[in-house]
């Protein structure tokens, strides 16, 4: 009976080791950095710096920065052996890297915020979100966060990617220099191929569906004249919707860009259905925003591809 149990215990205390070793185990066993990315445009980009010289793992998929809530154990596991921490930054994933840091118990992680890499005069202030009770009342509404959707600042983030890697692994500089400096023409080229593709285009007015596409707008000549969601996940009052409706006969704007995950949303459906009988060609364009991606199409290739395909369904239905 003793040997039973001795047995038994051994086999736990097996168990258990697994257990407290299985946080070393979910980044591959090969040399270079642990590179850990908060969401997809990160995560592409982060690929295209590191090439072999490190691993690059994603901890939001599914589900976007704006609705990432605590941590997971997935995450933590990741965050525990990981040598460098990227995220966006300008409020949009800087919660969770906190959350992360203090959670994972890896002191040496701090996250990098490529975003910041902008400059304060090419950003753009982020939407008010509250109600303002005085003529003239001031309130901070911060930074508009999505700046991974402009090629020409894109590039600022990759560049702050191969700042950091360098830091992290010197040994490999010349390979982050080379690998950059071939991504940035990439860059150029995407956006050099996207001014093309729109520069005969009249319409240069849209509506979208929540405030995210004012660099991709700026970046390609496109006016965003207003926008749906007053702030992401929260439909329009009835007010709100009589205003976009009224504001777009009156200027004639008839494309309404939507996301992918939210084409068939309700608010959208009622103004493209109101500006129709109004007798306004109305019509949605899918843009995709890149805060969700499969975990299969993470990729380098991920964001020229998720682009070039935002570009080119703009380039169908303006005119």
């Amino acid at each position: 009976m003793r040997y039973t149990i001795h047995l038994l215990c051994c086999a736990t205390l097996v168990l258990l080791n697994g257990c407290e070793r299985k946080p070393e185990t979910v980044w591959p066993d090969k040399p270079g950095p642990k590179v850990l990315t908060s969401f997809a445009p990160v995560s592409s980009f982060a690929q295209n710096v590191v090439g072999n010289d490190g691993t690059v793992k994603t901890m939001l998929t599914s589900k976007g920065p704006h609705d990432h809530g605590d941590p997971t154990d997935e995450h933590l596991k990741l965050a525990r052996t990981a040598d460098v921490l990227l995220i966006n930054g300008l409020g949009i994933d800087n919660e969770l890297a906190i959350r992360l840091r203090k959670s994972a118990g890896n002191s040496a992680l701090n996250p990098v915020a490529i975003g910041d890499r902008v400059p304060k005069d090419d950003r753009f202030e982020g939407a008010c979100h509250h109600a303002h009770h005085e003529p003239g009342e001031v309130h901070d509404h911060g930074d508009d966060p999505h700046v991974w959707l402009s090629p020409k600042l894109a590039g600022l983030m990759v560049e702050s990617i191969r700042d950091e890697l360098k830091r992290a692994d010197p040994a490999h500089a010349a390979g982050y220099d080379a690998r950059t400096s071939a991504y940035l023409e990439k860059l150029k080229q995407l956006e050099t191929d996207g001014i093309n593709l729109l520069k005969d285009k009249k319409e240069r007015r849209i509506i979208t569906f929540h405030d995210s596409l004012r660099y991709f707008g700026d970046n390609f000549g496109i006016q965003i004249a207003d926008f749906i969601q007053p702030e992401p996940g929260v439909d329009p009052s009835g007010s709100r919707m009589k205003k976009i409706i009224e504001f777009c006969k009156e200027k004639g704007i008839r494309v309404i860009a939507v996301e992918p995950q939210f084409s068939r949303n309700t608010a959208a459906g009622t103004i493209l259905k109101e500006l129709r009988d109004a007798g306004i060609d109305a019509e949605f364009v899918e843009i995709d925003t890149l805060e969700t991606a499969d975990p299969a199409e993470l990729t380098p290739e991920f964001y020229e591809l998720r682009m070039r395909k935002n570009l080119e369904n703009l380039a169908r239905v303006l005119r």
